[in-house]
């Protein structure tokens, strides 16, 4: 009996080398690699990054060595490699570019959300890298995407913003949020009130918002009242150092700098409050994280961070710069009043809607199918 003809899926990744864009890329690739109806290609930075078995690899290591060499890659070089692969089902992005290829279906996962960051003066002195990549991403989203069948994000405010920014129809784009490895809190929380800040410095994080509260409420309150821990140690690089000269000598803040998974889980079994004040994400991964101890949250009032957090026990929300609304917040939390915190409730989610890698191909594979038909 004839062996039934499996289905071609390329999924192209070379640009993805760490962080939140590399464990979508293994899950994907995972979940892939146990579709026997599926023949698998994946066209990465690197196969050791992501090797699992039933799936050709094509490693691409040259396209990181500048965005001319990745362009490149995305309309010349793919362009060639789809044709010589031929007979291609579906064509995954997983890196929101569009490729110039040839297949029968196309779609592009959608990780950064910088086109949406209200862009500052001092982020171009701090890192310039963050707001030119915020201005190209703007432009990078448009090129080609009405070639895709779906777009794919994380979260409702995405779909709806990135339908605005390029011109995409709102049911054409799927939310699927990302899955989390959980981490269990570890202890109880401290007798002083300890407030954590776990996050990367970088200038969009806005750790300056919340240390300019815990300078405001050392001088209300003293010192020794509470603690603000930050994962930035202070010599990271110009925004970090800045930060530690500017309030280095606030005893009350912590520059405690990297934590490993183990020490994370202990600093949010021991804070009181978890602070989230970044200007943009694309989920805001500690909101998930510190979600199962019930215990309050102050998030900045941005789409992203609403989203995340829907079901939390407690959460404020404050103008995302606005150091004194922020630090009457924190002084409710250190006097044990929570009149602004709320128990947000779960969304409904609208359709298009993946909650799995199984949803998610179900509606790739089958648009694939009306496409060749």
């Amino acid at each position: 009996m004839d062996q039934p003809v499996r289905k071609r899926v390329v999924v192209s990744a070379v640009n993805i080398r760490k962080g939140g864009t590399l464990t979508v890329l293994k899950e994907c690739l995972e979940y892939l690699s146990g579709r026997q109806d599926l023949e698998v290609i994946a066209l990465v930075h690197k196969q050791a990054l992501c090797d699992y078995p039933g799936i050709r690899y094509i490693e691409m290591p040259w396209t990181l060595k500048s965005w001319f060499h990745r362009l490149w890659c995305e309309y010349v070089t793919m362009h060639k490699v789809s044709k010589e692969i031929g007979d291609i089902d579906l064509w995954l992005s997983l890196h929101d570019t569009t490729p110039r290829v040839e297949a029968k279906a196309q779609a592009v996962y959608c990780h950064t959300s910088f086109p949406f960051l209200k862009v500052h003066a001092r982020d171009w002195q701090m890192d310039p890298k963050i707001p030119l990549f915020a201005c190209f991403t703007r432009f990078a989203y448009r090129i080609g995407v009405k070639r895709n069948r779906y777009l794919i994000v994380q979260q409702e405010w995405f779909r709806e913003g990135l339908s605005r920014l390029v011109g995409f129809p709102e049911e054409r784009i799927i939310v699927a949020p990302p899955q989390f490895q959980p981490v269990t809190a570890i202890g109880t929380p401290d007798q002083i009130p300890l407030f954590f800040y776990p996050s990367s410095p970088d200038c969009h994080k806005n750790f300056e918002t919340l240390c300019m509260a815990a300078e405001l409420l050392e001088k209300q309150l003293g010192t020794g009242k509470f603690q603000v821990v930050l994962t930035v140690k202070g010599d990271e690089n110009r925004y970090a150092c800045w930060l530690n000269k500017q309030w280095g000598s606030v005893s009350s803040i912590d520059f405690h700098g990297f934590m490993l998974k183990e020490e994370l889980a202990s600093y949010y079994g021991r804070a009181a409050c978890l602070v989230f004040p970044s200007r943009v994400e694309t989920w805001g991964l500690p909101i998930s994280e510190f979600k199962p101890t019930g215990r309050p949250m102050i998030l900045a009032d941005l789409p992203y961070a609403h989203e995340s957090a829907t079901e939390v026990e407690q959460a404020a929300f404050y103008e995302v710069e606005d150091y004194r609304q922020l630090a009457g917040m924190m002084l409710q939390i250190i006097q044990g009043i929570f009149t602004n915190f709320v128990r947000l409730l779960p969304l409904e989610p609208h359709s298009p809607y993946a909650a799995s890698w199984d949803d998610m191909f179900d509606i790739l594979l089958d648009d694939a199918n009306s496409a060749a038909r």
